[in-house]
Order: C-alpha cells, then structure tokens, then sequence
C-alpha cells in the first residue's frame, strides 16, 4: 500500500519577497507566527528552535539558504517518540509576482511512516499547515 508522501501549498501573498523571506528566516517572524519564540541560526546546518507557550518545542535543521527565493529544514515527524531519526523536509520558495510574492510550501517525507504512524504525522501536518500557514498571512498583515 502507497501512503501519501507530500504536502504541497501555494499562496499568493500581498508583500515583496524580502518581507516574506524575512517573516521565515527571522527569530522574530518564526517566533510570532509560527511559535511564540525562536531563535535562528540561519545557515546550512544550523538550527532553528521554536518553542510554545504550551511547553512544545520543535527544532529544525536548517538545509538550504538562497536568499531570498528557497529555505529549506527538516524536523521530526510529527507524533514519533522523541529521537527518532525520521525527519520530513520543508522548502518554501519565494517567488516575485507583481508587487508580492508566490510563496510555495512542500513538506515530504511521510512515506518514512506507515500505518497509525503514518496517518498521525500526515493527518496533523495538514492540519498545522492550515493553521500555521493562516498564521503566516495574519503576520504579514499586521493582524499579529
């Protein structure tokens, strides 16, 4: 049996491509839309940790830094004991359009799961993409 092994998002967005960039890249943007705080390492091999208010926490590696078009991470697959090595791999692409920016968002990596494993990382990864990626509009306008 095949289990879905992507999560693929576009949104068309007001602002330019740097402040987008910025609200992904930056402890402050990671920290207010997508955590309640951040710290960032932004480099290939670096670290971003995000932490909530609820006591989660989340540390992402970061893969790839082109600015301001492609970041890239990978994290832990979502409802998986703590140390486990499986990771899915986020890439957003920043792309100009008009006097904004198309940002696409692909999570892939599901498919390191299967069963009750794997319904639980993909099913609450869809999920928090909704939500987190609503958050990320609300930041870029003002509203958070």
């Amino acid at each position: 049996m095949s289990f879905p092994d992507r999560i693929e998002r576009t949104l068309q967005l007001a602002q330019p491509v740097e402040k987008v960039w910025a609200a992904l890249t930056t402890a402050e943007g990671l920290g207010t839309w997508f955590g309640n705080t951040a710290e960032v390492d932004l480099r290939v091999g670096g670290e971003a940790k995000l932490a909530w208010e609820s006591g989660d926490t989340a540390t992402l590696t970061i893969e790839r830094v082109e600015p301001p078009t492609v970041f890239a991470y990978t994290w832990p697959l979502h409802g998986l004991p703590d140390g486990d090595p499986r990771r899915t791999y986020v890439e957003f692409t920043l792309a100009p359009n008009g006097g904004g920016t198309t940002l696409t968002v692909v999570e892939s990596g599901f498919a390191q799961a299967s069963g009750d494993e794997h319904k639980t990382a993909f099913s609450g990864n869809t999920e928090g993409w909704t939500n987190e990626l609503g958050e990320l509009v609300a930041y870029l306008d003002g509203k958070l």
